[in-house]
This record gives C-alpha cells, structure tokens and sequence, in this order.
C-alpha cells in the first residue's frame, strides 16, 4: 500500500496511527501541500479534493477521506478495534472523533486560514485567536462526551477517538493553545504516544518531515 501523506497533516497522521495499529505495511508517498502539490493534475487524478491523505491500496483501488479510510481499514482487519461492535458504543466513539474531525479541523485547516488571510486579511494575530477558540471549544466538548475512569478516551485500549484527539492535540501544541484545562486529555496523549504506533505515526518521524 502506498499512503499519500503530508507529515503535519492530522488527517494523515490519523490514518498513519491506524495502519500502524493495525500492524501493516505502507510506503509514505509525500504531497507538500504547503508547495501546493495537492493541486498537481497528477495527484488531483488521485484525488480530487485534492487533500491528503490517499491510501492506494496497492489494485488500483484509492480511498480518501481519514474516517472513510480508517473505518475501511477496521473492516478488513478487525484487530484491533477502532470501532466497537456494539451499536451504542460505537455511536458514542464516532461522536467523539466526529467532534474533532468535523468541528475542529475543518475550521483550523491549511485551505481556510489561507482564504481568510487572503480574502478577509485575517492577520497572524487573528489566525492564532481563531487556531485557541476553535479548538478549546472542540476540546471542551470532546472532554464532556467521555465515560469517567478509563486509561483512553472510551477503554483500556484506543480507539478512533483517540487517533482523532492524539493527532489534533500536536497541531494544539504547535500553536500554543492553553492545554491546562484538559489534563486528562493531556494525559490520554501521553498514554497513547508511549505505543509505537503512535511514535511512529508523529510528524516529526516522516520521510518528509523538515
């Protein structure tokens, strides 16, 4: 399989997280969209939303989208889970990742911030404030659908929800966003990125990473 990826996107950090809990193999295949590679006539080919990530599963077949490609991934190995079998559980978790993969990202992405800086003349200032605001709201949500006295998000092992956090808290981090009111995400973070799935999966350990 290949995995066309950019090595600060969280959404292809999402699924990295997944192939490599999933045990398999995979060839890191980068776009920088920084210099705009995604909208190349050859990669839009691939992919016409022209995002990252692409997954070619190796038969010409390609998927896009994280969480179409990690439920995808999850159905043809089962093991382990990142989606419960029970339909009441398997709502809460989707509920969860869904919080911060389609009310944090898509208002904090590369294609937004740029429009705003260029078509509303947001400024670096304002970039940040709406980076905090964005993803405390998120984060404050996401904290309030979780069960109390679990090691991740839902049990003693991650599932989706925690892909979607652990990838979302690095862009957290890069800017500056006040954690100190979500400790025990902090700390689900920190649980997380002690497995080498995770490890492996971070930014800073890609191929394209500078």
């Amino acid at each position: 399989m290949k995995l066309y990826s950019y090595w600060r996107s969280t959404t292809s950090y999402r699924v990295r997280i997944a192939l490599n809990l999933k045990g398999l193999s995979y060839e890191i295949c980068p776009i920088n969209l920084v210099a705009g590679e995604q909208k190349a006539p050859d990669y839009t080919a691939l992919n016409p939303g022209k995002g990252v990530p692409t997954l070619d599963l190796g038969d010409g077949t390609l998927l896009t989208q994280s969480l179409a490609i990690i439920e995808y991934l999850d159905a043809v190995v089962p093991e382990p889970r990142l989606l419960p079998t029970d339909p009441l559980q398997r709502a809460r978790v989707q509920a969860a990742a869904q919080t911060i993969a389609m009310d944090i990202h898509p208002v904090n992405n590369l294609r937004v911030m740029s429009y705003l800086k260029a078509n509303e003349g947001l400024t670096t200032d304002g970039q940040l404030e709406w980076f905090h605001h964005w993803m405390t709201e998120g984060f404050a949500a996401y904290e309030a659908l979780l069960p109390e006295g679990t090691t991740f998000s839902f049990g003693d092992n991650p599932d989706l929800a925690d892909v979607c956090l652990v990838a979302q808290l690095y862009n957290a981090h890069r800017w500056g966003v006040d954690m100190s009111p979500f400790p025990r995400l902090l700390e689900i973070e920190e649980r997380a990125l002690s497995l080498s799935a995770f490890d492996g999966a971070r930014p800073e350990n890609q191929p394209d990473a500078t």
